[in-house]
């Protein structure tokens, strides 16, 4: 692997280039209208022009990322997270063209892409899943029915896709066909596909998922657990590891049993690289059902980079390139004496509380990042860059590392308070304010913690006003126009021409 095209945007963009440079790998970026100056295409060695700002003319164009691996002589694909990044037609199409894909084969891809394939697989697995109904090509008559033989109240889910889209509560029968229909509306207009399934609610569950890397020669290590409890509409906001579930030695058999599941699930999948299985856990009964396969890096990677000291990304590159994986033998084994302090990742976004977490965008005109011992940013934007519409909110991940959960929580609540971002309103506040929440302070979190107990009001975020008044005074960087494919000529772009842009 000598040159690396990264398929994606934003910090995880920056966050692979960044790993392959260290490497030796040089690289490729793409980009697209609005990410004409956004830093990922920036710190590559070489950048391809996509197309239009809107996904489906850019990062979503598979026959277009291709052809830029073509033009550069990239002899692999990274896809980072999102956009085809579990895609088997993308990863199937990459090895037809001689390009390893990062991450795992089509088939892997197919078994546990859609939910109720990879719950069947799962079960055959011996893998606990929530009961309920998997079949495909279920009617709405026949999700009733199941419904109604395991219990109400129930969740609807979409077989395709995630991130909420697509899911319901369904509370009691009467109600049913309502959220059935806008469920699998959702579910169609998102994933083009209406496929649903339904599952007894586990009520006010943990959210527990764990990391796997899994090399080609039959080796699977479990990197341990993350806590991502904190959502909002089943959007984490904030996640740790491990998880305080297993605080100080608590709950060794349940431990061990989630590990070996998902060590299982993968080996029965095929599954090569990194990827996540998730699990819900039943707080009062320990009781843990599987919940799905990211078949992909996550956001929360990082807060597992710290307390093992392994790089997911490189560890990634390595993989793809035929390595075995060799880490320390506890690491291999989930030996938990392995895990090192405590680890909290909050998610930065361009969105603004106060108006039910509408979107924000504009130019960042001011923009400064904490620093000091066990504090790292991931970006992938910074003073001068456009935060486009086209594209997920997300900012920045701050994640900080302590001695223990305590030390973690106190650092991260003050590196919120030295992130200052202006031009865009953020949820930094709502973050700092979640982190003294009683339930988080005593690790007892659940899924539904944010929307049922969390009340909170913006009234200290004025980075929108403050941004416009620095733009104003002459603060904002000054632009020239210019054609989509041509960057400007700066000292970095002509001094000695490292760069190549296509």
């Amino acid at each position: 692997m000598r040159k690396l095209l990264v398929a994606n945007r934003g910090e995880i963009a920056v966050r692979v280039l960044r790993a392959a440079r260290e490497m030796g790998i040089r690289t490729v970026a793409v980009y697209s209208d609005a990410d004409l100056h956004a830093p990922h295409a920036l710190l590559a060695d070489e950048a391809v022009y996509l197309g239009a700002s809107e996904p489906l003319e850019s990062y979503l164009r598979a026959d277009k990322i291709l052809d830029a691996a073509r033009r550069t002589g990239a002899d692999a694909i990274h896809p980072g997270y999102g956009f085809l990044a579990e895609s088997a037609d993308f990863a199937e199409a990459c090895a037809e063209a001689g390009l390893p894909f990062v991450g795992p084969p089509a088939t892997a891809m197919r078994r546990l892409g859609a939910k109720i394939a990879a719950k069947r697989l799962a079960n055959d697995a011996g893998v606990p899943t929530v009961p309920g109904y998997f079949e495909p090509d279920a009617s709405e008559e026949d999700l009733r029915r199941a419904a109604h033989r395991v219990g109400y109240p129930v969740l609807l889910k979409a077989s395709a896709g995630g991130g909420g889209r697509g899911m319901r509560v369904v509370l009691s029968e009467s109600e049913f066909g309502a959220q059935y229909r806008t469920a699998t509306d959702e579910a169609r207009n998102a994933f083009g596909d209406g496929a649903m399934m339904v599952e007894k609610l586990v009520e006010r569950p943990h959210h527990v998922e764990v990391q796997i890397l899994a090399d080609t020669h039959g080796q699977v290590a479990a990197l341990f657990e993350r806590e991502c409890s904190v959502q909002r509409r089943h959007q984490k906001l904030i996640e740790e590891a491990p998880s305080p579930l297993f605080a100080n030695g608590a709950r060794p058999e349940v431990w061990a049993a989630m590990r070996e599941a998902a060590i299982s699930l993968a080996r029965a999948a095929g599954y090569v690289g990194a990827g996540t299985v998730e699990f819900i856990v039943e707080p009062t009964t320990d009781a843990f059902y599987f919940l799905e396969v990211n078949a992909r890096l996550q956001v929360e990677h990082p807060v597992t980079e710290a307390i093992t000291g392994v790089d997911l990304v490189q560890w990634q590159l390595r993989i793809a390139r035929g390595e075995r994986l060799s880490l320390a033998p506890p690491l291999m084994v989930g030996d938990r004496t392995a895990i090192r302090g405590h680890a909290i990742e909050a998610r930065v976004v361009a969105e603004d509380p106060a108006q039910n977490f509408a979107p924000s965008t504009g130019r960042l005109v001011g923009w400064a990042e904490p620093t000091g011992p066990g504090i790292r940013v991931d970006t992938g934007y910074g003073p001068g860059v456009e935060v486009p519409r086209y594209y997920d909110s997300l900012l920045a991940k701050t994640i900080v590392h302590g001695e223990s959960r305590e030390a973690a929580r106190v650092r991260l609540r003050q590196a919120l308070a030295d992130f200052h971002v202006l031009g865009v309103r953020t949820n930094i506040a709502f973050l700092r304010d979640l982190l003294e929440a009683p339930a988080f302070l005593a690790g007892s979190v659940d899924t539904g913690f944010v929307e049922r107990e969390f009340d909170w009001e913006d009234t200290a975020d004025h980075s929108a006003e403050l941004g416009l008044i620095a733009g104003a005074a002459g603060n904002a960087r000054p632009t020239t126009e210019r054609t989509p494919h041509t960057r400007p000529a700066g000292p970095w772009e002509s001094a000695d021409g490292f760069r190549n842009v296509r």
